[in-house]
């Protein structure tokens, strides 16, 4: 199979996939309207093998302390992953699952696979990470542009976490939990019960981003889409809450989008 687009149908539901780039979903579109940015660099990308930046792009594993490129000065953001090639694995109508194998500057050998799959009214993205052969920190993330506007008003967002991280002038959490404050955010939230936000078009669309995840990182201050990301761990969260992948346990993590018109 080559990495040409992929598309998915289901109903009235168009899902657009990505392989030679980054392994992304490049458009959604729902009886015609598409709800994800356009441009090489939107739609939603997989954020692998961390989410958001990383301090200095410097993590420690053990004893050992790893240089990530620092792609968002003075950070490394958002994994590598995305700047990748993937393979398909599988494709059918309505299902497509693609593999990564993990190469430098990650410094683990390592497989992400990742699925899409359709319904008329949901996607749903399932990610694991699984090691060759030594133990790695690692975060899986999903971070999808969804447009601001369909043509009507502007989107709103509805969501209630129990807290939201202290961001520091860095723009990485400070390690204090907070009161949720008022947008525009480029924030990290904790949602316990599982990440569970929906996003409205008045009288157009509403669509629901669920995860059993509990954390979420909400970017609005662009002006052309809003940003919903489910991840398993906060950013920096190489640093501070370290998900091991070992050769008996993956890293896995799923996303559902819902929606239905109104």
């Amino acid at each position: 199979m080559s990495n040409e687009d992929i598309t998915l149908t289901a109903g009235d539901a168009e899902v657009t996939v990505q392989p030679g780039n980054g392994g992304r979903v490049g458009g959604l579109r729902v009886g015609g309207m598409e709800l994800l940015r356009q441009g090489e660099r939107f739609g939603c990308f997989p954020m692998v093998p961390w989410c958001g930046r990383i301090r200095d792009g410097r993590f420690r594993d053990g004893a050992t302390v790893q240089q990530m490129p620092l792609n968002s000065p003075p950070h490394a953001i958002h994994g590598t992953v995305r700047d990748g090639a993937w393979r398909p694995a599988r494709v059918n109508a309505d299902e497509a699952v693609l593999t990564y194998d993990l190469v430098e500057p990650w410094p683990y050998a390592g497989r992400v696979t990742q699925q899409f799959a359709l319904t008329p009214d949901s996607l749903t993205l399932t990610m694991a990470v699984e090691t060759i052969d030594s133990s790695f920190p690692a975060q899986i993330g999903w971070h999808p542009w969804f447009n601001r506007n369909l043509g009507g008003k502007d989107v709103q967002l509805d969501f209630t976490p129990a807290w939201q991280e202290e961001r520091g002038e860095d723009h990485l959490p400070t390690g204090n939990r907070v009161d949720p404050g008022p947008g525009p955010w480029d924030d990290c939230f904790g949602m316990p019960g599982g990440v569970d936000v929906t996003l409205t078009w008045p009288g157009q669309l509403e669509l629901k981003v669920t995860s059993r995840e509990e954390w979420v990182v909400v970017y609005d201050e662009q002006q052309e889409a809003v940003c919903v990301e489910p991840q398993t761990g906060p950013p920096n969260g190489l640093n501070t809450l370290p998900r091991l992948v070992t050769p008996l346990e993956p890293l896995e993590a799923s996303t559902t989008w819902t929606w239905h018109r109104l």
